[in-house]
């Protein structure tokens, strides 16, 4: 069974790097990864979710304004139909010297499956999609 997945930087983050390597080594591992870039809002990452038939969307940002880009990013998913999909999120997601557990608490709170801190690896996150969707 193909695995689709949707990665992007979202909001006004144009920070590249961390997301590339990211879609990279997820395809490494055998899943099929479409990579829609940059400066992305929550439609489009949703809509490319609905174009591939995707079971997850992975959001990067590391410009610390992920908590006001992904608010009612669920909501969003929910009321085109994408009510099962497996959204994460990771990177420098807030402003400020916030508690990791707090960072984490507030995304999951925000509907998110799994949120990873700056510096995550990503092996943890392809284990995390191994158990999540194989």
């Amino acid at each position: 069974m193909t695995i689709n997945i949707v990665t992007g930087v979202i909001g006004s983050d144009v920070h590249t790097i961390g997301s590339k390597l990211l879609s990279y080594a997820i395809r490494k591992a055998g899943f099929n990864v479409t990579d829609i870039g940059v400066s992305v809002s929550q439609e489009e990452l949703i809509n490319a979710a609905i174009e591939t038939n995707s079971q997850a969307i992975l959001i990067s940002s590391l410009y610390g304004h992920g908590e006001l880009d992904c608010r009612g990013f669920r909501a969003k998913c929910i009321e085109t139909g994408l009510n099962d999909i497996k959204l994460y999120v990771g990177g420098n997601l807030v402003v400020g010297k916030i508690e990791w557990p707090e960072v984490e608490k507030k995304f999951l709170d925000m509907g998110f499956d799994r949120v990873g801190y700056p510096g995550m690896t990503p092996n943890q996150v392809i284990e995390w999609l191994e158990e999540d969707l194989k």
